[in-house]
């Protein structure tokens, strides 16, 4: 098993650790050959560690102190590759694309050309159809403390036009910031839009719903896209103003998530409010009383799925189905149910090729797709 630790230092005094081994095997399952799936590890001076895998360019673990120094890993996912791979695993941690969310009756049109991506969810295509992004095992490169993942793919890969390749380089800061840079190149226009889907309970990740309710919420949002019953949009953005969607001053989670018309919590993008020519802006806030930790979200992205795990099984204890219909979610120590964590994807609009109003969703060669984010961790104390 190869080991690689190294120490960079920054022109700040910044001093991040950085490891890497050998997570499991990935094997074919059509020629049977197998290939590594790398962990890579990050530590920083306060005691802050993320480590990431290379299938799915996964994030499966974020360790952050409380404000009495207790460190507690505060994403959901799994104790082994397994895990990964189980059809229940809800893209944890995960890199989504090619396109990430919906894509109204998995169809759309450039330049006169109507395009037929695979349907996985019903009719439509959710999160790059049967084998996305997430599910493929990416080739990486290690300079410094920079990690580079970069995966080819292939012209008709899951209905797409053109050879995309897309490098995504992930590092860790001695600021408690986790970077995340994402930019790809294609050989014919396309439709392009990537997120990194990790769920965040920031009691830790198996405190489960009864923690999550307790945390505040703010987005920098004043519009969210109109859905139907699919969660596809009309093309109508609508004012949050007067309204459950209204995150704009924090909200206590568990005073609202069941108040949301036709859903039993948030699954909803919100339009990002930000200047025409911004840059990176501020997206999200979401802090934990008890422990006093702090998440804040930037993005150079128009929008922002919020999610709160309402797709994952129900609690035993309040399922009132039949009992041969209840599954269960075995996480990295106990089980995962439902509203015990949170999303914040950052991206374009669903189904935004489908919709003439929203922000450009095509990506034509000689152009890049660059998506920015950071996860800014902070305690109050």
């Amino acid at each position: 098993m190869k080991h690689l630790t190294e120490t960079s230092t920054y022109p700040d005094g910044e001093n991040v650790k950085i490891k890497e081994e050998i997570y499991d095997q990935l094997v074919d399952k059509t020629t049977g050959q197998s290939s590594p799936v790398w962990k890579i590890k990050w530590e920083n001076s306060n005691n802050v560690s993320v480590e990431v895998i290379t299938y799915g360019a996964t994030i499966t673990s974020i360790r952050i102190p409380d404000k009495n120094g207790v460190c507690e890993d505060v994403v959901m996912g799994f104790k082994d590759l397994k895990g990964y791979q189980d059809p229940l695993n809800p893209y944890f941690g995960a890199t989504v694309g090619r396109v990430a969310n919906r894509i109204g009756n998995s169809k759309f049109t450039i330049n006169g050309v109507t395009y037929g991506v695979s349907a996985n969810l019903g009719p439509h295509q959710l999160h790059g159809g049967f084998k996305g992004f997430d599910k493929v095992n990416w080739k990486h490169v290690i300079k410094g403390t920079k990690v580079t993942m970069s995966y080819l793919s292939k012209d008709n890969e899951e209905g797409y036009p053109g050879d995309l390749i897309t490098n995504l380089s992930f590092q860790l800061t001695d600021s408690n910031e986790f970077l995340i840079d994402f930019k790809s190149y294609t050989t014919k226009p396309t439709f392009v839009n990537l997120t990194n889907h990790s769920y965040f309970n920031l009691a830790g990740h198996n405190k489960g719903a009864e923690e999550l309710y307790k945390h505040a919420i703010s987005i920098n949002a004043d519009q969210t896209t109109d859905v139907d019953k699919d969660s596809i949009p009309s093309g109508k953005l609508l004012p949050v103003g007067g309204t459950i969607f209204d995150l704009r001053i924090p909200r206590i989670l568990g005073e609202v998530i069941h108040k949301i018309p036709g859903y039993d919590g948030y699954d909803h993008n919100f339009c990002v409010t930000k200047g025409e020519f911004q840059g990176d802006s501020f997206v999200a806030r979401v802090h934990h009383p008890g422990s006093g930790r702090v998440l804040e979200v930037y993005s150079n992205q128009p929008g922002v799925q919020f999610y709160t795990s309402n797709g994952i099984p129900q609690n035993p204890k309040e399922f009132k189905g039949n009992p041969k219909d209840l599954q269960t979610l075995k996480g990295k120590d106990g089980a995962y149910y439902k509203h015990g964590a949170l999303c914040l994807e950052t991206q374009n609009y669903p189904d935004a090729i489908n919709h003439p109003g929203f922000p450009k969703a095509v990506l034509n060669p000689g152009e890049v797709y660059h998506h920015t984010l950071i996860y800014k961790f902070s305690v109050e104390k």
